[in-house]
Formats: C-alpha cells, structure tokens, sequence
C-alpha cells in the first residue's frame, strides 16, 4: 500500500464528514464557520490553513490529468513547472523527476488518473526517506528547557513566541519569555504583552541594553522559580552576519554557562509566504548557530506549500511548527500526515 492510500485510510472519518458538510443546509455551514478553532482538531486546522497551497498546487495537478490521455514528455514538462510554482525548489523537483520517470518506465504506467497517488507517494518519499528527521521539542529532565528563537525581522517571531508560550502553559508547564531583542524598538514590549495575554512570566531591560545580559538574569530567575520553559527572543540582523554571529556566541555562552547542555533547543523562524528566500535565511543561519528547528509562519498565506519539502531536501533541519492562522491553535507541531491530507486532500 502507497502512502497515499495509507493516509486516505488513517483520514477516512475526516474525508467521510466532508462529504456530509457538502449535504448540509447554508444555514449549518455559516454556524459551522462561526466554529472558534479551540473546538477543532489539529487536522482540521491543517486542512484549513492549507487551503491557499491545495487551490493552487493540487487544482492545477488534477487539470493537468484532465489533459492529457496519454503520459509524454509535454506531461512531464508541465508538471515539472506546476511542482517549481508550488515553491517545492529546483533541486528537489529535479530529484523528483528522475524518480518519477524511473517509476513510470518501470512499471509501465501510461495513465495520468493512474499517476496521480504516484505523484503524492513519490513526493513525500522525499521527505520521509533517508534521515529521519525528529520533529519533536526536546526537553531537559532536569532543569528549565531552554528554547532560543532565531529569525530576521518581520518573520513573526515575537509572535510565535507568544504561541508556543500559551501552548507550553496549556500544558501544565511554568513558562518565562525573555526579551532577547533589545535592538528592535518595541520588540521588548510586544513579549510583555504577549507574556501578559498568555498569563506566563517574563523579564526584559530597556531598548539598547546588553542582550546577555538580559538572558543571564532571565535564566537566574527561571532557576529560582523553577520555570519549566525559558522562550528566548533574539535580534534578526542578518544583514551584518558577523556582528549577529558574536552577539550569537555570546549568547549561547551565557546560557552554557548558567544551564549546562542548554539551549536545548535553537528554533528559526521563517515566513512561508518569502518561498525561496526563506531557504536562503535558513542557510545563512546554519552558518552562524546550530539550528535544530524550524517554524514555519504563515503557511496559510501562501499557495506555495511545498516549502516544506524544500526545507527537508536542501537544508535537512526538521520543521517543528507550523503557522495555519493567526489564533493561538493556528500554531501547530507539525505532522506530516496531516500535512499530506491538508495539501491533497481534495484528490482523495
């Protein structure tokens, strides 16, 4: 059994109450969008926020079938261009394109209806195939976990911050936010408030201070207190990578330092909707810090969806979160089963 139709099997109850929604009245579908996203589950949140990247990447692959009667190379041209468009990235398509042919010729599959679950089962073959990649947090046993944020400005890191926190404190976790960023103005007090709506601790120092130092009493705090969770906000500046690099160093020498094996976590922030240029972040942060994570915002504002088998293919770090909406459930760890339902979930 292909991938595909596992997941139309682990998804069967999902698929069989759409068809159901289709069938109710226009009263019961406006209550049913008034629904609050604190009474639906994870995978709907998935189907939801994708919906951009499954209009877009799996409308023009069904057109694409309808096409063609026949597989040839125009075929094969053609979705090619539909997989670049889908932000899938080149290399990655290029990757997939020699598989795919190699598995048509070899199993003689002349169709295109017959290649569609091909196509899904090809596609995420590239993610889950070779490393597997742990998309889990990591947390100490024995002191606070420490998670430090990395990203460029305007990512929604400060943001994602403020989610994870109400996530970690839903819970039954202690958590604290340090304001990390003390170069950005208003980045200090954007964590306060969030720290304030979520209810959680929180430590920062005026604009321009020493961003160590700021950790340094925040991890003295988080000790005292015995905090579960320290979230950790940093500069982006990306644009002067030495000067990012030793404020970097200095960072994780600090928290070394206070917290051994700490930070357990260096978690990067990228903005779906940048496509490409999102990739290119990732390898400029790789070369100053380990990252471990990534947290992909906005996915829901894009149609390009399939960042997040770039993201495994050219820079191998696991996608640990991913942003399907602006409400505080519209963050969610990521699945790459309900991420395979969400993105082609109307071909099932």
């Amino acid at each position: 059994m292909g991938l595909f139709s596992k997941i139309k099997n682990i998804f069967a109850k999902e698929i069989e109450e759409e068809k159901q929604t289709e069938v109710t009245t226009t009263e019961n579908q406006e209550e049913t969008q008034e629904t609050t996203s604190e009474s639906i589950k994870p995978v709907k949140i998935y189907e939801k926020g994708l919906t951009k990247s499954r209009k877009g990447f799996v409308s023009n692959l069904i057109s694409l079938t309808s096409k063609y009667n026949k597989i040839n190379e125009d075929y094969f041209d053609e979705l090619e261009e539909i997989l670049i468009m889908a932000d899938i990235g080149i290399n990655t398509v290029m990757k997939f394109m020699d598989r795919l042919k190699e598995r048509v010729r070899k199993e003689k599959i002349e169709d295109p209806n017959l290649l569609k679950e091909v196509i899904v089962d090809e596609l995420f073959i590239i993610y889950v195939d070779d490393e597997i990649l742990e998309s889990k947090i990591h947390f100490s046993e024995n002191s606070p976990t420490v998670l430090l944020f990395v990203g460029v400005n305007g990512v929604g890191k400060t943001t994602t911050i403020g989610k994870l926190a109400w996530k970690f404190k839903e819970e039954g976790k202690k958590v604290l936010l340090v304001a990390g960023d003390t170069f950005r103005a208003g980045a200090t007090k954007q964590l306060e408030e969030w720290s304030k709506k979520v209810e959680v601790g929180f430590i920062g120092k005026e604009e321009g201070a020493d961003p160590a130092s700021v950790i340094y009493d925040g991890l003295e705090k988080a000790k005292k207190e015995n905090y579960d969770v320290v979230l950790i906000d940093t500069a982006g500046r990306l644009q002067n990578k030495v000067n990012l690099m030793k404020e970097l160093e200095k960072i994780n020498r600090v928290i070394g330092t206070q917290i051994p094996d700490a930070p357990h976590e260096t978690l990067l922030i990228i903005d779906a909707t940048t496509g490409q240029n999102g990739i290119s972040q990732a390898k400029s942060f790789q070369e100053i810090t380990n990252i471990t994570g990534i947290v992909l915002t906005k996915l829901d504002g894009t149609a390009k969806g399939g960042i997040v088998l770039a993201i495994k293919e050219e820079i191998k770090i696991p996608v640990k979160f991913i942003g399907l909406g602006e409400t505080k459930d519209d963050l969610q760890p990521f699945d790459i089963e309900s991420y395979i339902y969400g993105l082609f979930k109307d071909m099932m």
